[in-house]
């Protein structure tokens, strides 16, 4: 085992480069710095996409003369389709070749920018926006299905780094530019900003990608078309009840929990009987991958609570006005995007386990420390704890990517990659809703927007309490596959297990 080894994972056959497709230590090296700037591009429009349209909500309510829940669809047409379909794609992805449904991808996210500008009612803005987000889940999960391909494995680590930084970068670029934009040219700028950013990175995947390779198996695998729509209507049930239903359980929201959780049960019995499954079972039941994604999706549910809290607190406690509210929020994202790189050379360095334990415990610290905080150290002592929250996540996010996508083979890396944007998307649409829930109740407040100041300041508190306990289960989570890996050192590849 190489010095650069994770010791919880090890690098078994499919990391060995060779015939696999995985890239060896020399393979791809003169590109792999414009492979990158390909991929971060195509990270970097997922990301602005998401964070750049909610801040054009109230202008298109009074350009199109809607109500804010039917603006609303414009966040959530995305929104649903990169959650509902992020697995399918990279499945998609995996056995028609990565690069040519990344190609097309890109293309149709640049297009539906173009149709969104140039949409003449909400409605087709909202569809066009529809298409934007199959585009962007497209981008989002075959970005990094690609870095096993191209990228020697001893930089794995600071591949990932940099596509989160990224990533993080669209996440606080977005309400900024958006705001920038839309004073300056209208709303159709939100949408046509994507489109030369979006042709830089066409021209860059379609220069330096690596070409498709035939789908390797005897055994001709076929997209398995019934597990696709099923967890696609499932995921999209479920992102529609947490949304839609605000935290809580009316009519509508608990029908379609109801729905989702039929659509669980359906799922697992046509996946146990299709000849290609979708989802194999045997992944689930790996013992990193399946702790990977169940930590992910914990993490993800954490982070959506600086963003329901945050700006209550901000303003309604510490009494600051919208500019120095969105500066304070725009903390958190660029701490990340410094972050990023640094954490993925040291998952190379040390081992993806062990960074991705450090982050899961600074993250516990953060939320421990913001849940003591007093409303007395004002925004420092908001601020301080909040880089300590969100630097581990940029650490965890990395090293954990690293981690669950080490050792999947080739044929399936696309759809590796999507469950685990499919555990981010849930965890953020579960925090949005839960967390948004007991940040409510803590404040014993109906409205939040009038809470006293004091109400608010103590829903943060417990609601941070809530977080770090949170945080711990996906520490013990994690530090449990350190246990279990030592006793399937040797076990068959997911591959052989099916």
């Amino acid at each position: 085992m190489s010095p650069h080894s994770d010791s919880a994972t090890g690098h078994r056959q499919h990391r060995t480069g060779g015939e696999d497709g995985t890239a060896s230590a020399g393979a791809h090296r003169p590109a792999v710095r414009w492979v990158l700037a390909g991929l971060s591009l195509s990270v970097l429009l997922s990301a602005l996409g998401t964070g750049i349209a909610p801040v054009g909500l109230p202008t298109l309510a009074k350009v199109f003369s809607a109500s804010f829940q039917e603006v609303q669809w414009v966040v959530l047409a995305y929104l649903l389709a990169v959650t509902s379909l992020v697995v399918g794609v990279g499945r998609l992805g995996d056995l028609v070749g990565r690069r040519r449904l990344l190609l097309a991808g890109i293309s149709l996210f640049t297009a539906a920018s173009a149709l969104c500008a140039a949409a003449p009612t909400l409605w087709l803005l909202v569809g066009a926006r529809a298409a934007q987000g199959v585009g962007a889940a497209v981008m989002m999960t075959l970005t990094m299905a690609f870095v096993g391909e191209t990228v020697p494995k001893e930089r794995t680590g600071s591949a990932m780094g940099l596509l989160a930084a990224m990533s993080a970068v669209g996440t606080a670029l977005g309400p900024s530019l958006g705001g920038a934009l839309l004073a300056g040219f209208g709303h159709q700028a939100l949408f046509l900003v994507n489109v030369p950013l979006g042709i830089a990175a066409f021209l860059l995947s379609h220069r330096h990608l690596p070409a498709d390779r035939p789908a390797r198996g005897a055994d001709g695998a076929r997209f398995d078309h019934l597990g696709a729509l099923l967890l696609a209507l499932t995921s999209a049930a479920y992102a529609l009840a947490m949304t839609l239903g605000g935290g809580r359980l009316g009519a509508p929201s608990t029908a379609l929990l109801l729905a989702a959780g039929c659509g669980v049960a359906f799922f697992v019995r046509v996946e146990s009987r299709a000849a290609s499954p979708l989802v194999r079972g045997a992944l689930l039941r790996d013992p990193v991958i399946g702790p990977g994604l169940a930590s992910s999706a914990l993490v993800s549910t954490v982070m959506m609570a600086t963003l329901v809290v945050g700006p209550f607190y901000l303003s309604r406690t510490l009494g600051l006005g919208a500019a120095p509210v969105g500066l304070v929020l725009s903390v958190g994202p660029l701490v990340a995007a410094v972050t990023g790189v640094p954490a993925g050379r040291l998952a190379d360095r040390f081992g993806a386990r062990r960074m991705t334990l450090l982050g899961l415990l600074s993250m516990t610290a953060g939320a421990l420390v913001l849940s003591l905080t007093p409303v007395s150290l004002g925004v420092l002592g908001y601020v301080a704890p909040l880089a300590v929250v969100t630097a581990g996540y940029a650490v965890f996010q990395t090293a954990n990517n690293t981690a669950v996508m080490a050792d999947v083979g080739p044929d399936r890396r696309g759809a590796v990659s999507g469950m685990l944007g499919l555990s981010r998307n849930l965890g953020l649409v579960t925090g949005a809703s839960v967390m948004g829930a007991v940040f409510a109740h803590a404040s014993a407040s109906a409205d939040i927007a009038s809470a006293s100041p004091g109400a608010v300041a103590t829903g943060m508190r417990f609601t941070f309490l809530v977080a770090s306990a949170l945080t711990l289960v996906a520490l013990a989570t994690v530090a449990a596959v350190g246990r279990t890996e030592g006793r399937t050192e040797g076990r068959p590849t997911e591959d052989q297990a099916a």
